[in-house]
């Protein structure tokens, strides 16, 4: 299967551009080829000294670096500033903003929809619109690399670390989607990265925690899980990040994808064709760091065929991964001109994306002023945000009667909620605030007479007896449940069979993941909304109040209870 043509919907970004590096030391070269990471919101020495006498080639923010739209700006601009006063190429600033539950901008810009929140309420065209406004936010804030979207198949309930950040089970609607966002994302000028190459959606492992292995023969994965990276390929996608997953069909030495010369040189680039960036995810994660040690690994990668290595963290292991990848040219382990053909893709595709020494410094001298930074979090584009919210939410079934709510005074008392809070269960979530909660959505909807129980996930453990018996006591009419990857904390569905074993017909909202009625297939009123987010609540709260209707059908389908598709309006 090897991908040719082209969509018409992108222009591919290849090799072979002729970069001129005459003049460049090895140690500049290496440099262009990682991207790292530091701790705080202005510039640290480590990343500064890193940019100035290793001419790192980017770095990447989490929401450690975040505490306004003002305050990243400013920032990206001053790390801009270091790296030309240096004397080296502008900087890849790059970002995880896949949207929903996976952001590290939450406040103060539009933060749309995760991709199946999208997928379940939405068309291509407006994965396009959300990922068009995405990036034009991100290139107003100096950001000009976002790693997304994920074309992962998810088709494993298991799976504790893609779900909700995947369109879907269908390869078909994953590339739709998926090639959408992509040309959304470069069209507003930020390069996009397709991950994790070639899939991670299938797996019930955490890579961040220890190596996947996804089994299945290549007969399987070329029809489920590299279609996506296919369209991508063909539509001409900028770069493509690599998953640390083991896939025996295509490594019998038992290498992960990112360490795999067979996969990232004979697969991707030689068998699908490829001639783009080849990026790998964070090489500290512990499917690398904990089996063959983060500055190691970088060299491997490398051998394997990524163009840049990146590393999130620790900056030893920066460090030592420059001096690694010197001692390895010098050795002779790598060509030098393996090397530069890593640094002609990468500057190549600066120049495409606007990433130069005059637009940089055009920017940083202003990082703040200007049209594109005052459409930033505005209304137009938190209007969008807010429709693909509605439109996404999903009910799966409804008990006779049960909804909309009712407000006291209209039939009814008063109405429960025992909601959980956002717990990380991945470190790809990091921390998720919770400044909006279902109670509180609902409340604002007109439902006065709610009393809200709000509980982390471990707090539940020997607590079930005592809510169960609340909310099936005489003092509450209505009784909602909002759950949070309840198969990861069994006491959520424990909760919801006890409470329904003492007579009450709770209405149960998944907050991140649809797989949650699994866990009570029984419950009488499911509602899927995706992700946990204020949007997302106050959307909900809408639906459950009787303001909107639920347009919603699941991207995915649960067990044997629901195909995907399903769901009423």
């Amino acid at each position: 299967m090897v991908a040719k043509g082209n969509e018409g919907e992108l222009q591919q970004t290849g090799a072979g551009t002729g970069v001129d590096l005459a003049g460049w030391s090895l140690r500049r070269k290496i440099g262009q080829m990682l991207q790292c990471g530091f701790d705080g919101t202005i510039p640290n020495e480590d990343i500064l000294k890193l940019i100035r006498e290793h001419a790192i080639g980017g770095v990447i923010l989490f929401a450690r670096n975040v505490s306004s739209a003002v305050q990243v700006a400013e920032m990206n601009a001053a790390l801009q500033k270091a790296a030309l006063e240096s004397g080296g190429e502008p900087l890849w600033i790059s970002i995880d903003q896949e949207g929903g539950m996976v952001a590290r901008l939450i406040e103060g810009v539009a933060l749309m929809p995760g991709n199946m929140a999208l997928s379940a309420g939405g068309t291509a065209e407006q994965s396009y619109q959300a990922s068009r406004v995405a990036g034009e936010e991100l290139r107003a804030l100096g950001i000009n690399l976002n790693f997304a979207p994920v074309l992962d198949v998810n088709n494993n309930a298991n799976n504790p670390v893609i779900g909700v950040r995947s369109y879907g089970e269908s390869p078909d609607r994953v590339g739709d989607f998926g090639l959408a966002a992509i040309r959304g994302l470069q069209e507003a000028g930020i390069a996009a990265a397709a991950k994790h190459f070639p899939g991670h959606g299938d797996t019930d492992v955490d890579s961040h925690l220890d190596l996947p292995k996804i089994k299945h023969d290549r007969e399987r994965i070329y029809s489920v899980e590299l279609p996506p990276f296919v369209r991508a390929i063909q539509g001409g996608v900028d770069s493509i990040m690599s998953s640390h997953v083991y896939f025996p069909a295509f490594e019998p030495d038992g290498l992960p994808a990112t360490l795999s010369r067979r996969v990232l040189t004979g697969l991707l680039r030689e068998e699908l064709g490829y001639d783009g960036v080849i990026m790998t995810d964070c090489m500290e994660m512990n499917a690398i760091a904990g089996h063959y040690g983060t500055v190691n690994a970088a060299v491997m990668a490398v051998e394997a065929g990524a163009d840049m290595v990146l590393l999130s963290h620790r900056h030893d292991l920066q460090y030592g991964a420059v001096e690694a990848l010197v001692a390895a040219v010098e050795s002779g382990r790598i060509a030098e001109a393996r090397i530069d053909a890593s640094v002609q893709r990468l500057l190549a595709l600066k120049a495409k994306r606007g990433v130069t020494a005059a637009a940089v410094a055009a920017r940083a001298a202003a990082p703040t002023a200007g049209e594109a930074f005052a459409r930033v979090g505005g209304r137009e584009h938190m209007a969008l945000a807010q429709s693909l919210s509605e439109a996404s939410v999903t009910c799966v079934r409804a008990a006779e009667g049960a909804l909309p709510l009712r407000a006291a005074g209209d039939g009814a008392g008063r109405t429960l909620a025992l909601v959980m809070q956002p717990a990380v269960v991945t470190q790809v979530d990091e921390a998720l605030e919770a400044p909006m909660t279902l109670g509180r959505a609902l409340q604002a909807q007109g439902l006065a007479a709610v009393d809200e129980r709000v509980l982390a996930p471990a707090e539940l453990e020997g607590r079930v007896d005592e809510l169960a018996a609340l909310a099936a006591g005489g003092a509450y009419d209505q009784v909602v449940i909002a759950t949070y990857n309840a198969a990861f904390f069994p006491a959520q569905g424990e909760l919801v069979r006890r409470v329904m074993a003492l007579g009450k017909q709770p209405i149960v909202v998944a907050q991140r993941n649809p797989y949650d009625l699994l866990q009570f297939p029984d419950v009488p009123t499911f509602v899927a909304i995706y992700e946990s987010r204020s949007l997302a609540l106050q959307s909900a709260a809408k639906f459950l109040t009787g303001r909107i209707p639920a347009a919603g059908k699941l991207p995915v389908s649960i067990g044997s209870l629901y195909r995907a598709e399903a769901g009423r309006v």
